[in-house]
């Protein structure tokens, strides 16, 4: 590199004040895709089941994954890499397509309306206010909720939990060759991390499909990249059906969640980055939304849900990433990855499903942060954290922890202590359910 570019380039970036080298950021880039590279494989497994094609969503994960993760690096300048959100696919997949029966293009539509919407609520600045106006409590409990969602889900799937007719749920047969290589999978991921080995989910994933291959549990065939594999879900999002069914309370969740894992990897990342100005708020918040919502649009126009910012980020943090290069590398791999897409066709439901209960075990350390003595703030959070894996539905955790927030802050004369944005959003909740009869 040119000594004038990599002068210019450390000025823009500020290395000097953030204290950062460049062998350091590269590592942090390459730690952050390590940790989050699970996303590869686990984000079109999810989103398969919603009948979209399997090799055409690896490729868009891949590249909405870099194209968010390399303008959050140069534009906005924060080390926070970006790529389809766990939890808005289970959302998408799980809630929309299965539970609502509508068909995959077109909440792609809304996905895509739910991106131009956030760039227009930035603009205006409400997305910001919306952001100074989440009860912290509840923002922790629907993280921990979706969480608790993400493992359920991951259960499910490797068949640990099954259904049953007089409890609801049960436990599933441990003896089954999936099963019982979906709980080895797990210990194997555990173990990885417990060693505090960075790509423990990646190892394990990888691992469990050559026992798989090699024990015939898995089918091998691959095919050489084509360009020709995304053409499967670029592009055929239907915006026009989503305006015609009203898609607004899906188009609601998407940019409500959104704005809920952005908050929490940007206060997450910020606080180990040392990111925080001197009155404890956001620099170029703004771009920060910005970039998000680019990322989104991007990722709905190739065939993938909803594009967030990542708290593994925090991964490469903690080995030093101060600077926006940490996510352009992290973003450059994604790219290299998408050379490598196809292969996952072989990869067994054993080897994600413990992603996803791992995942799931992450974001559920949140509950941590919530005063569980105060039942001002305890029974929303719990009633969030409940409701979402109760009912499968994110958005019903979503509006009782708000109702209950609102109602017991009132109940109790404390009605100044709410934001009146808090105030209009349950309402809004509380109309949803008025207006649906059910979640």
């Amino acid at each position: 590199m040119p000594m004038s570019l990599r002068y210019s380039l450390e000025r823009y970036f500020d290395f000097k004040t953030l204290g950062a080298n460049w062998r350091t950021e590269i590592l942090a880039g390459c730690t952050t895709f390590l940790t989050m590279a699970y996303i590869v494989f686990v984000n079109p497994s999810i989103l398969h089941q919603a009948g979209m094609p399997l090799a055409a969503v690896t490729a868009a994960t891949c590249i909405s994954a870099a194209f968010g993760s390399i303008l959050m690096g140069a534009f906005a300048k924060y080390p926070i890499a970006l790529a389809p959100g766990m939890g808005l696919n289970a959302y998408f997949t799980y809630t929309v397509v299965l539970g609502m029966g509508i068909e995959w293009p077109i909440a792609l539509g809304a996905v895509f309306l739910s991106g131009v919407a956030f760039f227009i609520l930035t603009i205006a600045g409400i997305r910001q206010l919306i952001v100074r106006a989440i009860p912290f409590e509840l923002h922790a409990a629907v993280a921990a909720g979706i969480g608790l969602f993400i493992a359920f889900i991951g259960l499910q799937n490797a068949g640990i939990i099954v259904k049953d007719p007089a409890t609801t749920v049960t436990l599933g047969n441990l003896r089954s060759p999936q099963t019982a290589l979906a709980v080895c999978c797990l210990l194997l991921m555990a173990g990885l991390l417990a060693w505090g080995v960075r790509a423990a989910m990646l190892i394990g994933i990888l691992g469990t499909t050559v026992i798989a291959l090699a024990l015939g549990m898995a089918r091998w065939a691959p095919q050489p990249h084509a360009w020709s594999q995304l053409s499967g879900t670029a592009f055929k999002l239907d915006i026009g059906a989503a305006l015609r069914m009203g898609f607004g309370e899906i188009i609601f969740i998407f940019l409500f969640i959104d704005l809920f894992d952005n908050l929490g990897t940007l206060v997450g990342v910020g606080k180990k980055a040392k990111l925080f100005d001197a009155n404890n708020d956001i620099p170029r918040l703004d771009r920060i939304l910005l970039s998000d919502a680019a990322a989104t649009v991007v990722g709905s126009l190739t065939g993938t849900s909803t594009v967030v910012s990542y708290i593994e980020s925090a991964a490469g943090v903690a080995v030093g990433g101060r600077t926006g290069v940490t996510a352009i590398v992290t973003g450059l791999l994604f790219v290299v990855a998408l050379f490598l897409a196809p292969v996952v066709g072989a990869i067994p439901a054993a080897a994600t499903a413990p992603a996803l209960i791992l995942v799931g075990s992450m974001m559920a350390s949140v509950l941590s942060e919530i005063d569980w003595l105060d039942a001002e703030k305890a029974i929303p959070a719990f009633l969030t954290v409940v409701m979402i894996p109760l009912t499968f539905s994110i958005a019903n955790g979503l509006a009782f922890g708000f109702i209950a927030y609102t109602a017991i802050k009132v109940l109790r004369g404390k009605f100044r202590q709410v934001n009146w944005l808090v105030y209009v959003l349950t309402a809004l909740f509380l109309f949803r359910f008025l207006y649906l009869g059910k979640g």
